[in-house]
């Protein structure tokens, strides 16, 4: 990250390792990305990285531009389309994860959070969620088939893995964030399809919740890659389970059955415009619930923060057994003692005929006698002892099954052990615990409206249906990609108003008490996660306030001893590319080379209107009309192209100070004055910190008695073969390099990255640096001089708050 200097103290919650930790403001702690006693808050960590969407277009980029021909291009945009097609595949087929939507999240979102996406994370959580689940644990396996998806898609285009080194193959397309997280996000996409059946909703999943760059192309990558995980996952399952191969019966993991009413009631109705208002008063208490348990569940996780997770690990083992333990007992001493012996009638032993027929087991064989007499059975058990899938179908589908009461304990019972088991170290989701807890309050509804109000025409399953949505909706404040998911998993269009209106109603409720499960995670973590848009008032704040004028900066050719003393002395991602702005520049340039071709550089950069009027009127000679070459004649003519030289020193002469003779192949030193510090410096492009250490690495230098021209070129595949694992400057041998050498990084710069004045919006620059996926946005005045440079950490919530608290003091 650049732009950022100084060292950080070493701070913990309990212990300081620097005296003046007590005496920080909380501009500074929001500044240093530390801890606030006061408010027990988690600053944004400045160690996460973010990814580099934005496209480097250098001279090698130039170079594959000019050799790819119409015929190359629609190559490689098959190629990315087959690709889009194999992660489709590998995600439909049913491989469980851990949850990790809220790192999954942070990746979309352009943060680079280590370890989501490596195969050795997936081969854990595969085994690990398939024994929580397995034991009992109120966990879920289909909410981790996102995190599964991601894998798949960060993994497979690269045809390479860290975890297998010797499987390499010369696959050279596709090696940078930007095609990476395009990849991800269709992963995560397929995720959600193959788990719900819902790959409209999955697409508004990965656009909702993640990714901050979305573009026409990547909408139809992403849905073609939902709809082939959702037909292949369809494709086996229907295979496997009926023998039936190519019937495609079974499109998701969790199947809500068809909604319907009995044939026998002619008065039923799915839903009428009356229970819409019962339906948005489900929404706020949703909502209610959902910060309540999002509440509950953030204490739980800042409790295993402090005293669990600095403890050895078999602590948190031990954590997780002793939940199981609880879970257990829970379970047998709640259908034992609250359980209710219920008789077994044709109506609870049936329901309706959708439930025939999209239920692929018995009815019978999910009803639990569990220690009742014969012919009847043990409401409790029924829900506890069923697999979470079954139990919802039963809250959806049978009819007069459960009491109130028992639907009432069962719902506090699962509310407070789903709650506890998510966080532990296992692999969990949240999706149908949720799904399950809220269908229970749903049901319990319907129930006191039949039974206490009169209302016996309402239709229980679709209450059911609504308490999931509004409980669901409460915890994780998912509006348009889960209204549709949920629609997709019903096949019942109808139910398109209703869900919505729940939907946004208990996230309103909900958003007015705290955020969601997986906004609160992220938080917890530290990591800076930026909004949609930033509020109003920051509008106040200008670019200039929230830039890092502290800048480590590299020359256009500067010396090998200066470069690796910078990459070794800062831990900045990116260096821009400057020159320095003197008054006797011409006196500088006699004796020195190094000198003389950075400033020979900046001169052939200046663009000027005269200069550019002077090329284009060269070019309209070549035109038939007479006239137009009379009047390029004439105004070639009236130019006086000797001012050319002259042009930067006239552009100088207004602020002439004098500077200190500091040569380019100079480091930055702490004991610079500031006047030495912060000299103007004009601004040509930015090199990434990858960059410099791979022209190290390979030898791309020139000597000080040879021309810049002399200097090795190195092609955009040999720039990104390291990708995604550069080399570290600290394992390179320093004796293979011989530091009075000179690097040219002008090639292999980006020289025109998004920049803004000084004077632009907070919004505005909120705006550019989160749609366009930018990792660095340097300031730049009007005359070209860089002043500073904003990266995400000085776009984060609470370092827009500080700044603005600040504002407010000098003003």
């Amino acid at each position: 990250m650049a732009g950022c200097r100084g060292s950080l103290c070493c701070c913990c919650r309990w212990c300081c390792c620097c005296g003046e930790r007590e005496t920080r403001t909380p501009e500074e702690l929001t500044i240093l990305g530390e801890t606030q006693e006061e408010e027990d808050e988690i600053l944004p960590r400045k160690d996460y990285e973010s990814l580099d969407y934005d496209r480097c277009i250098n001279d090698p980029y130039l170079e594959v531009l000019e050799t790819m021909d119409n015929k190359k291009g629609r190559r490689y945009e098959a190629v990315k389309w087959m690709v889009v097609f194999a992660i489709g595949v590998c995600t439909g087929l049913p491989v469980a994860a851990g949850s990790g939507i809220p790192e999954v999240k942070c990746y979309l979102n352009g943060v680079k959070v280590p370890g989501i996406v490596r195969l050795r994370t997936l081969l854990c959580k595969v085994l690990g969620v398939l024994f929580s689940v397995a034991g009992g644990l109120f966990v879920e396996k289909e909410g981790p088939m996102i995190h599964s998806g991601s894998v798949v898609g960060a993994g497979l285009p690269q045809f390479q893995s860290i975890s297998l080194r010797k499987i390499q193959f010369n696959f050279p397309y596709f090696r940078s964030d930007r095609d990476k997280r395009d990849f991800v996000s269709a992963g995560a996409a397929a995720g959600v399809a193959a788990a719900f059946g819902a790959p409209i909703g999955g697409t508004l999943f990965s656009l909702e919740e993640g990714s901050s760059f979305w573009n026409q192309g990547l909408t139809w990558k992403v849905l073609f890659c939902s709809m082939s995980a959702t037909f292949t996952l369809n494709f086996f399952r229907s295979g496997i389970q009926f023998g039936s191969w190519g019937s495609f019966q079974l499109p998701g993991l969790l199947n809500f059955g068809e909604f319907k009413c009995s044939d026998s009631d002619k008065k039923c109705h799915l839903w009428t415009a009356m229970d819409l208002g019962f339906f948005v008063v489900m929404g706020v208490i949703g909502g209610l619930l959902g910060a309540t348990f999002n509440c509950l569940n953030k204490r739980l996780a800042k409790y295993r923060m402090r005293n669990v997770h600095p403890k050895p690990k078999l602590v948190r083992v031990l954590e997780s057994l002793l939940v199981s333990l609880v879970t257990t007992v829970v379970v047998f001493v709640a259908s034992m003692v609250l359980g209710e012996c219920r008789q077994m009638s044709s109506s609870s032993q049936i329901g309706n005929d959708s439930f025939q027929l999209q239920v692929t087991e018995d009815v019978n064989s999910s009803i639990k006698t569990f220690f009742c007499p014969n012919d009847t059975y043990n409401d409790m058990a029924t829900l506890f002892f069923n697999p979470q899938e079954s139990a919802i179908l039963q809250l959806f589908h049978q009819d007069g099954t459960f009491s109130p009461v028992t639907l009432a304990l069962f719902f506090v019972l699962y509310f407070l052990l789903a709650c506890w088991t998510y966080g532990i170290s296992v692999p969990s989701g949240l999706f149908v615990p949720s799904l399950l807890c809220g269908a229970a309050f749903g049901r319990l509804v319907a129930n006191v409206l039949k039974s206490y109000i009169g209302l016996g025409h309402i239709y229980s399953g679709t209450f059911a249906l609504i308490g999931a949505a509004a409980f669901l909706g409460g915890v994780v404040r998912m509006t348009i990609s889960l209204t549709v998911i949920l629609i997709e998993s019903t096949n019942e269009i109808t139910y398109g108003l209703p869900i919505m209106v729940t939907l946004m109603v208990a996230k309103w409720t909900g958003d007015f008490f705290n955020k969601g499960i997986y906004d609160i995670h992220v938080g917890l973590r530290g990591v800076p996660l930026l909004e949609w848009e930033t509020e109003v008032e920051m509008d106040k704040l200008r670019a200039s306030d929230i830039m890092e004028p502290n800048l480590t900066y590299v020359y256009p050719h500067t010396r090998i001893q200066s470069l690796v003393s910078i990459l070794r002395t800062t831990v900045h991602h990116a260096f821009p590319v400057v020159t320095e702005n003197r008054g006797n520049e011409k006196e500088f340039m006699k004796g020195n080379q190094l000198i003389s071709n950075n400033i020979k550089f900046k001169k052939s950069s200046i663009l000027t209107r005269a200069g550019e009027q002077r090329k284009r009127s060269q070019s309209m000679k070549s035109y038939p009309s007479s006239e137009l070459r009379n009047m390029c004649d004439e105004h070639i003519a009236s130019e006086e192209p000797a001012e050319k030289e002259d042009l930067l020193q006239q552009m100088l002469e207004r602020r002439y100070t004098p500077y200190p003779n500091l040569y380019p192949d100079q480091s930055p030193s702490e004991d610079w004055t500031m006047e030495e510090r912060f000299r103007p410096l004009t601004f040509h492009g930015l090199i990434l910190r990858s960059q410099l250490v791979t022209l190290l690495v390979r030898g791309v230098c020139y000597s000080e008695s040879q021309s810049s021209a002399s200097q090795p070129r190195l092609s955009y595949a040999e720039m990104a073969e390291d990708y995604p694992r550069y080399p570290d400057i600290h394992d390179l041998d320093l004796t293979l390099l011989n530091p009075r050498m000179i690097v040219d990084v002008t090639p292999y710069m980006n020289p025109s990255p998004f920049t803004v004045s000084p004077n632009t919006h907070v919004s505005q620059v909120f705006n550019l640096f989160r749609t366009m996926g930018l990792r660095h946005l340097p300031v730049v005045n009007a005359v070209g001089e860089i002043v500073g440079i904003i990266t995400r950490h000085n776009l984060t919530y609470e370092f827009l708050q500080a700044r603005l608290r600040q504002h407010y003091q000098t003003i």
